[in-house]
């Protein structure tokens, strides 16, 4: 399935939620929490990824159990995000920070992962999965008027072309937003460098440091970079 078709799909399924009170933001951060469970079941398959340390009783295939009923589904959920949020340090308890269910229909939350379980996130190249939730962002932006997060991908591609970034340099953004123009450093120097093996470490994990007051937005900075394989470093 194309890019577009799968953001048109998923995006579809937020004008349901809207007639329960569910606003784009809010619908978007609950797709955070719900596919960062769902990328890492799939990453925690591969032995060749890391473990994310998610606990035995919430990972994602708990959600899909026959025991736990449709009507139960907000219980559960709302029991994994604060265990979530309390797993320690980390970036799993800073994408869980304060955490809520936003979705009060229970029919819908279960439609919702579903709609998410019924994707191979990471079969296709990081990138692929990166642009899908990144396309997502940008229509968050556009639907709900928070456009100050997100810079068109057109005016990060200039800006970074005359900084110029370069392997083992780090890179600052003292009000990230949803991280676009660290993906827009990572793709420039991915595509100027043939990067070494050191490199490539100093890349994933301390090249980037970024900052967002507002911590629904640096939620989605960090879903954004761990789609990306940059889930590691300092946001704060």
């Amino acid at each position: 399935m194309s890019t577009n078709t799968l953001v048109a799909k998923i995006w579809s399924f937020c004008d349901t939620l809207r007639d329960d009170g569910v606003t784009y933001g809010d619908y978007i951060e609950q797709i955070t929490y719900l596919l960062f469970l769902k990328m890492a079941d799939e990453y925690e398959k591969n032995p060749n990824y890391s473990n994310y340390n998610i606990p035995q009783d919430y990972k994602w295939g708990t959600f899909l159990e026959p025991n736990i009923s449709t009507k139960e589904l907000p219980f559960h959920y709302h029991a994994a995000l604060t265990a979530l949020a309390e797993s320690g340090g980390g970036m799993l308890s800073k994408i869980y920070e304060k955490a809520q269910n936003k979705i009060s229909d229970p029919s819908k939350l279960r439609k919702l992962i579903d709609l998410i379980n019924s994707e191979t996130w990471i079969t296709d190249t990081t990138d692929i999965k990166g642009d899908i939730y990144e396309s997502l962002l940008q229509k968050n932006a556009e639907s709900s008027g928070a456009g100050q997060y997100f810079t068109p991908r057109a005016v990060i591609e200039a800006i970074v072309a005359c900084i110029n970034p370069k392997p083992n340099e780090t890179v600052a953004d003292p009000s990230c937003g949803t991280g676009g123009f660290f993906l827009g450093a990572l793709n420039h120097i991915k595509s100027n460098y043939s990067l070494n093996r050191d490199e490539q470490e100093f890349l994933k994990f301390h090249t980037f440091k970024g900052w967002e007051i507002v911590p629904e937005t640096a939620r989605l900075c960090l879903m954004n970079l761990f789609l990306h394989a940059l889930a590691h470093g300092g946001f704060f």
